[in-house]
């Protein structure tokens, strides 16, 4: 009997694409991972070098084509590629571009990969997964968008700084657009058990003022936007981010994560943002009902408003 084997497909060799690659080849994520773009040149060389470390990494093997065909049969299909956010420039601001984008390479890849699940890591991510899924008419469980991981993972991050502990025991969500209207989920954050809110340091003080929690917020909005100015993209940590949720998938790991998927939200209409979900095999299963404060609920519905209206200005809501 043929063994099967894992096949993830990543669409754009750019900064994100071959890190996301590298993280996963790293992780060991799947033993086929096939790049693709346009630029032959550029994809070629990148599969090369990848593939030249497999020594040193979990066996697999790496291709690169500007053929869609090197997409063929994959279980997962990852797409990075769209128009670059420059210093300054609101992800929102890249919709249009990208949206067409879309246009051209959703078709081919669908027919060649009818049946894998298609993750959307390319800005605005939920405008774009919004588009993708109407255009093509994919569910919306197997089509859906990294969301706000990575932004759950940077909230966590500086958390964990503050707090003085291992970011893993940290649990906190950032929802909405993954973007400037983004909502940190406070009220539901914890460390290791202990609300968030009332976490004290060794001295019995808290350490989480609501002074010290708006500028964590802030500075988490703003993070994508210094390293862009520093050093013209960011790509470790989506990269990474991006592995991860191909590996919930692949392994069916049920893995609880914000990702951007198509909700009808009330009083606003359909919309992609991000709240927590269960990903596994099939993609997204269900949503997980998060409690919310007021203030919360009132700034994701404000969240999905803004996201909405970036859709109905290019056309796809």
């Amino acid at each position: 009997m043929e063994t099967k084997t894992s096949k993830v497909s990543i669409v754009g060799a750019g900064a994100v694409g071959a890190t996301l690659a590298y993280a996963g080849l790293m992780r060991g994520f799947a033993r086929t991972v096939a790049l693709y773009d346009v630029n032959t040149a550029k994809v070629e060389a990148e599969a090369l070098d990848l593939a030249q470390g497999i020594q040193f990494m979990h066996e697999a093997t790496v291709l690169g084509s500007d053929d869609v065909n090197v997409c063929a049969d994959s279980d997962v299909v990852v797409i990075t590629a769209g128009a670059k956010q420059q210093p300054g420039q609101s992800r929102l601001d890249l919709a249009g571009a990208t949206i067409s984008l879309m246009d051209k390479i959703l078709p081919p890849l669908l027919e060649v990969s009818p049946n894998a699940v298609y993750i959307l890591v390319t800005n605005p991510v939920d405008v774009v997964t919004y588009a993708a899924i109407k255009k093509s008419g994919m569910s919306p469980r197997q089509m859906f968008g990294s969301g706000t991981v990575l932004d759950s993972s940077r909230l966590r991050h500086e958390v964990a700084r503050m707090c003085k502990v291992a970011v893993s025991n940290v649990h906190a969500y950032i929802a909405g657009e993954h973007g400037d209207s983004e909502v940190p989920l406070w009220s539901s954050a914890s460390i290791g058990g202990v609300p968030l809110l009332d976490w004290r340091d060794a001295a019995g003080e808290k350490v989480l003022t609501p002074e010290l929690c708006h500028q964590i917020h802030l500075d988490v909005a703003r993070s994508a936007y210094k390293i862009i100015e520093g050093k013209g993209a960011t790509n470790y940590a989506i990269g990474v981010t991006g592995a991860r949720i191909v590996e919930a998938v692949l392994g069916d790991q049920n893995r609880v994560l914000p990702v951007s998927t198509l909700i009808d939200y009330p009083g606003v209409g359909e919309v992609c943002m991000s709240l927590p979900a269960v990903v596994g095999r099939p993609g997204v299963k269900h949503r997980v009902d998060v409690p919310l404060d007021p203030n919360e609920a009132a700034a994701l519905e404000a969240s999905a408003r803004s996201v909405r209206e970036v859709a109905e200005k290019f056309g796809v809501a």
